[in-house]
């Protein structure tokens, strides 16, 4: 009896330890595909999976000309003028002197003439003139520029000018139709098509030496070229969602890739040089790294995206919101945030002062800080551009409403004081109210300021001294 009790015992042992091993077996191990058609699979596991057919639905054919026809007019030919002879627009020393000449494009923005272009169009420019679609010519002013995200505004006087409508990138996904448009090799008013091929990509052609430079490009397959920088690209609606900066190519021209600046930064960028003259950049402070699997594997990270912290830098933003080395920042202002780009992008959006949402991991748990940001000297102020009354030994101030009434004019700078330096030794006057360099208006010390930054070699000072029109050269 006690033997077959036994014999029962180990059989039993037996049928468990086969089931047990069949469930582990199951478990761990791959027997192979029942199916044979990958397919079929698919339909299989797709049979019960609703679809969004709206936007599937079948639809009119794809029209690019009404977004074309609204947004080509406001698209500009820009024309640059580096070095030069002895005065910078005299037609003469064209030939009898070297110029440098380069060409981009650029977009109007607002009905009273302000338009955004790259940096890099008018980076070092002596001169910028500026082509309308219906071949108007004007020397625009440069209201400021941003090397860090190769953006610059530029303003014309004109008025009832057609602009393009601002859209918004953020609402942009892969896939979407889009159209740039712009002036590649000089042929104005070119437009071409594509789809966005990316979001959020960095290329690292910016520079900084603070590492402070921002790439967030859309990318496109649409056709750009030289020429195109400084363009629109916008979608079927005609609303700007980019600058078109920059392409990806090892000849030089269009190699199936193209690059433009969000417009969601392009509008804060534009806002900022508007009303101060330079960028107002709020920072985290902190040194970052894409999360990548090679870091998240040495640091033992249980997320596979996002912004390492490797640093925080003393008396920043960052420090002050607890942030520490080895967090994981996953999202700015309830917004996910897959690597560095991303990043500065939404962070860049904010002025020092105002303050950003930031969700981050730190030894695998989720918290989250209210962080505001700072400039980077550690401020929390915003900074107006210094505008300087005296600039190489002459003294200026704005004219007064009454006298440019009086005078007839729209605007000016009245040159108070004359101490030796280049404007006296080229023959100006005290009492001179300068009304343009270079062609371009000049209707207050600010606009002085910033025309003089730019100038290099002969510039054309042109003005009234009592009563009577002055045009002089000014070597600078």
């Amino acid at each position: 009896m006690k033997r077959s009790l036994l014999i029962l015992l180990v059989a039993c042992s037996a049928f468990i330890g086969a089931i047990t091993g069949s469930i582990f077996t199951l478990k761990y191990f791959d027997a192979g595909p029942t199916y044979n058609s990958i397919e079929e699979r698919q339909n299989l596991k797709l049979a019960n999976y609703t679809v969004d057919t709206a936007r599937y639905r079948s639809s009119a054919p794809i029209n690019f000309e009404a977004a074309a026809k609204l947004v080509t007019p406001a698209v500009v030919h820009i024309s640059t003028i580096y070095g030069g002879g002895r005065f910078s627009l005299n037609a003469l020393e064209k030939y009898l002197n070297p110029h440098v000449q380069s060409s981009g494009s650029g977009v109007i923005i607002s009905d009273d003439g302000y338009i955004v272009t790259n940096h890099h169009v008018i980076e070092n420019a002596n001169s910028i003139e500026v082509v309308l679609n219906n071949n108007q010519r004007f020397f625009a002013k440069l209201i400021g520029q941003d090397p860090n995200t190769d953006l610059a505004l530029l303003k014309i006087k004109a008025h009832n000018l057609p602009f393009v409508k601002y859209g918004n990138s953020d609402h942009v996904t892969t896939g979407e139709w889009v159209l740039a448009i712009g002036n590649p090799f000089n042929l104005n008013s070119t437009v071409t098509a594509g789809i966005v091929s990316a979001k959020a990509r960095n290329i690292d052609i910016l520079r900084n030496q603070n590492n402070l430079q921002i790439e967030s490009f859309i990318q496109t397959d649409a056709a750009v070229n030289p020429g195109n920088s400084g363009g629109a690209l916008v979608n079927l609606k005609g609303e700007l969602i980019g600058i078109n900066s920059a392409i990806a190519t090892a000849t030089g021209n269009f190699d199936g890739y193209s690059f433009a600046i969000p417009v969601s930064l392009v509008k804060k960028i534009m806002d900022d040089l508007l009303e101060f003259g330079s960028v107002q950049r709020g920072l985290l402070g902190v040194q970052i790294n894409n999360v990548t699997p090679d870091l998240a594997e040495d640091r033992n990270l249980n997320v596979v995206q996002g912004v390492f912290v490797s640093y925080v830098n003393k008396g920043s933003a960052a420090e002050a919101a607890g942030i520490e080395s080895g967090d994981v920042i996953v999202a700015i202002d309830n917004h996910p945030v897959a690597g560095v780009s991303e990043l500065q992008e939404w962070v860049a959006r904010k002025r020092p002062g105002q303050s950003v949402m930031v969700k981050y991991l730190r030894y695998g748990i989720e918290k989250e800080v209210l962080s505001k940001l700072r400039n980077f000297q550690g401020s929390e102020e915003v900074r107006e551009r210094e505008v300087s009354y005296e600039i190489e030994g002459a003294h200026f101030e704005d004219v007064s409403y009454s006298k440019l009434t009086e005078l007839n004019l729209d605007g000016g700078v009245r040159i108070t004081k004359l101490e030796a330096g280049k404007w006296e030794t080229a023959g100006i006057k005290e009492e001179l109210i300068i009304t343009h360099i270079d062609k371009v208006a000049i209707d207050n010390v600010k606009d002085l300021n910033r025309a003089m930054e730019m100038k290099k070699g002969g510039v054309l000072i042109e003005g009234w001294l009592h009563g009577e029109k002055q045009a002089i050269g000014l070597e600078w």
